[in-house]
């Protein structure tokens, strides 16, 4: 099998666990960095180079794409996808999971609960947002943010007037959702694989900030997810149509409420909390869905006869 990780990093611990999971099966794992590779369109053929040379087509990739990257990296794995490569993760359900409003109108359309959210454009009047929102306290999302990064807290209406009315006469585009204060600062992170839980883990944020991302100071512990969490879960990846994902829920005293869908989770904290190995879980998620190309198997037997000769 000869895969491609889509990566800008090969000593990224995500990558570097692929990597291993992948060799650790026998098959040929490359790290591409496809901010290198150029594409090649002509009548009836496609092509990818990468540093001037042409790729073999691979069995099968992972696309490891950078938030500030999507548009080229979605092209790249666009470009595979053609060419009739397997992809754990495809590039519209990647595009479409880096929009957090498209994502949160696809879950909606889906009935997947999740906090009340509220979109306007800098021409609307923050009083009429923070009332469609509920009232304070309201939590600001910068749509591009990642990590935790452009997320603020507002505990007052007034504060969140003058917030809206700063980010709006930026031109910035927010999202204005309801706080949930039983939460006490914790999040759920699932992965899902292949339309099955592989892990789960409880994210706690730093003392005094609501937000759980480890980037952010957070810790991170094993969770037992209970039936409607896990079922949750799965309805989110699905409603995104990704195989491989990351999935981002609060509890709440309704249930749980999927904040976010990942198309490129990162598995340190996940496998650190759990002891488990998703990697592994990720490239048998490819075996089970490829075959490996001709040639692969031909070199795969010749090896085995110069071995026995």
């Amino acid at each position: 099998m000869r895969i491609y990780i889509l990566s800008r990093n090969a000593k990224l611990y995500s990558t570097r666990r692929l990597v291993e999971a992948g060799e650790q099966r026998g098959w040929e794992i490359r790290v591409i960095d496809y901010l290198k590779c150029s594409i090649e369109i002509m009548k009836g053929e496609l092509k990818i180079s990468y540093f001037g040379e042409e790729l073999p087509k691979p069995d099968a990739i992972i696309p490891r794409i950078g938030a500030s990257r999507t548009f080229y990296g979605t092209a790249m794995v666009r470009h595979f996808e053609m060419m009739d490569v397997f992809t754990v993760t495809g590039s519209l359900a990647i595009k479409r999971s880096r929009d957090k409003l498209r994502s949160l109108q696809i879950l909606s359309k889906k009935s997947i609960d999740m906090p009340k959210t509220v979109f306007a454009s800098n021409e609307s009047s923050a009083k009429d947002v923070i009332a469609l929102s509920g009232g304070a306290p309201l939590v600001l999302k910068i749509l591009e943010g990642t990590q935790g990064v452009g997320v603020v807290l507002v505990e007052s209406e007034k504060a969140a007037k003058s917030v809206l009315d700063a980010f709006y006469g930026m031109d910035v585009n927010l999202l204005v959702q309801e706080f949930i204060e039983e939460a006490n600062g914790s999040d759920i992170r699932v992965l899902v694989v292949g339309g099955e839980v592989v892990g789960a883990m409880k994210r706690q944020g730093a003392e005094g900030d609501f937000r759980s991302n480890l980037h952010q100071g957070g810790t991170a512990i094993a969770h037992k997810l209970t039936r409607k969490e896990k079922a949750t879960a799965i309805a989110a990846a699905k409603a995104m149509g990704l195989g491989v994902c990351g999935v981002d829920m609060i509890p709440s005293k309704r249930g749980p409420l999927v904040m976010e869908v990942n198309s490129s989770p990162g598995l340190e904290g996940i496998e650190t909390s759990t002891n488990l190995d998703i990697a592994g879980k990720i490239m048998d998620y490819i075996g089970q869905n490829v075959t490996p190309s001709d040639d692969l198997l031909r070199k795969r037997k010749l090896k085995k006869d110069n071995i026995g000769a």
